[in-house]
């Protein structure tokens, strides 16, 4: 019975320890039809849905800063800005970005 009991609080201990921390740092390259990876094949692409490109970005760079929509064309519904890359959303879509270099799709003013 106590090694039921043993085993029971090592079972319950494991489901309480921490997860490995998340992993930052990917580097996202701005273009004509979204975001490249650096080192990488992959890509965030214009027309992408929000709850696919948040929790990535989130993911690798960290907790974003939800902005304004002052000044943001019709239709955008989320602007979030992860130290110097501010994404554009509609409620389906990944539409625009901005950084320090430049900017690409729909962007706010």
């Amino acid at each position: 019975m106590r090694s039921r009991a043993a085993v029971l609080g090592l079972l319950v201990l494991a489901g309480c320890a921490a997860t490995p921390a998340a992993r930052h740092g990917s580097v996202f390259l701005p273009d004509a039809r979204g975001l490249g990876v650096a080192g990488s094949q992959l890509r965030v692409d214009f027309g992408r849905a929000p709850q696919g490109v948040i929790p990535a970005v989130t993911r690798e760079l960290g907790r974003p800063e939800r902005l304004s929509l002052d000044g943001c064309p019709a239709g955008i519904a989320d602007r979030l800005r992860w130290k110097t890359l501010e994404l554009t959303f509609t409620a389906e879509s990944f539409v625009g970005w901005r950084d320090a270099a430049g900017q690409g799709g729909e962007v706010c003013a």
